[in-house]
């Protein structure tokens, strides 16, 4: 009983303060995000991070990613390549060294640095894509760089972290299998998108029973993400890959029309309270400038390091600010590892609560440095 209660406090405070957030001209997520906060453990304790609570958020982000997948144009995707690993390696090598070395000088002993240092390279593109939606900018080639780089970014930090707990945890971990393991993941993704899903939308599409295309659609999404999470990859990866995969069949439009009120109407808000709800204020004063000193370190490695990879890759200046600010989100991604380095003894306890809060931090910066970079990028268009 004490769920429903949650879910429509949830439901209500996410509509309202996305409309409050919007009246001060920003993002609706951005008011999302911080209402999780307010009606969480950290402040009301209205509503608690739940296993129920949890499994909507996951289904939630998943159907945000799948979304993004359905309106994402593949040959612009292809085109940005280039410029999308780029950006990831940019915004991987500058956040490791930051990471690194605040770790050691805040007391870490190396092990846990050079963890820190990778946590920091994670990116949580889930922020940045309703950013970009928001905005009308998810097509744009800023918000296509964006999307692949954090594509490329995961691959890149779960190798690493396998290669970390190999050699220097001692973990029987076999990078070889890590990375071929990741290989025929996107081979099998490959072909299912290519030859099976087009097939089964086709001949299971139009079936006489309720919502045919839909159904298939939604089991598509969920058949990729437990692939994805199987061979170790995240699970958003799957859920984007397989919106790609339904765009390229004849049933894109209706499957796109028809997902959004399922998504936004449940699934997505608790996503974003979710995130709100793992805040937790005990002990912050203690550790206030630690955190203070990482939250700037996150920022502004990632939103250099990825700006400068754009910049090489041939976009302007504001454009390459622009895919920075869209890499700086850590988010669910950065929670995970967080949550999976205090298991394995690479971040030690007394640190958890603060990295969470950093992680926070950059998840909440996201979209009002988002709108600020689109608008004066807008406003230079205009004046040209």
């Amino acid at each position: 009983m004490e769920l429903y209660l949650q879910l429509f406090i949830v439901i209500i405070a996410t509509k309202l303060a996305g409309v409050i957030s919007v009246r001060f001209g920003q993002p609706s997520v951005l008011g999302k995000l911080i209402i999780g906060v307010i009606i969480g453990p950290a402040v009301l304790d209205w509503v608690q991070n739940t296993e129920v609570i949890e499994a909507l958020s996951h289904i939630g982000v998943l159907l945000l990613m799948f979304i993004a997948g359905l309106e994402t144009d593949l040959k612009e995707l292809n085109n940005n390549k280039t410029s999308s690993l780029t950006v990831a390696f940019g915004g991987v090598i500058l956040p490791l060294i930051g990471g690194y070395f605040s770790g050691l000088a805040v007391g870490m002993d190396q092990h846990h640095a050079i963890f820190l240092g990778l946590l920091l390279c994670a990116t949580s593109v889930s922020i940045s894509v309703q950013t970009f939606k928001e905005l009308g900018q998810l097509q744009s080639r800023e918000g296509t760089t964006v999307l692949g780089a954090a594509i490329a970014d995961d691959i890149i930090v779960v190798v690493a972290l396998a290669f970390m707990m190999s050699f220097l945890v001692g973990d029987d971990v076999n990078l070889g299998a890590v990375i071929g393991g990741k290989v025929v993941f996107f081979a099998i993704i490959a072909l299912l998108a290519w030859k099976v899903v087009p097939f089964m939308m086709s001949k299971l599409g139009r079936i006489k029973i309720t919502q045919p295309a839909m159904s298939i659609a939604l089991g598509i999404c969920f058949l990729f993400t437990y692939i994805s999470e199987y061979f170790g990859v995240a699970g958003i990866i799957g859920a984007f890959a397989a919106g790609i995969a339904i765009a390229q069949t004849e049933f894109k439009e209706e499957v796109e029309r028809k997902i959004e009120p399922i998504a936004y109407t449940l699934f997505v808000p608790v996503f974003f309270v979710s995130i709100g709800l793992t805040v937790t204020f005990d002990g912050f004063l203690d550790n206030i400038f630690i955190i203070i000193g990482l939250s700037l370190v996150a920022i502004f490695t990632k939103l250099i390091g990825a700006g400068i990879g754009a910049r090489i890759t041939g976009f302007n200046t504001r454009s390459s600010i622009t895919i920075g600010a869209g890499m700086i989100s850590r988010g669910e991604v950065a929670l995970i590892l967080a949550t999976l380095g205090l298991s394995e003894n690479l971040l030690a306890p007394e640190y958890f609560t603060t990295i969470i809060i950093v992680v926070i931090v950059t998840t909440l910066v996201t979209p009002p440095l988002l709108k600020y970079f689109i608008s004066k990028q807008e406003d230079n268009k205009k004046a040209a």
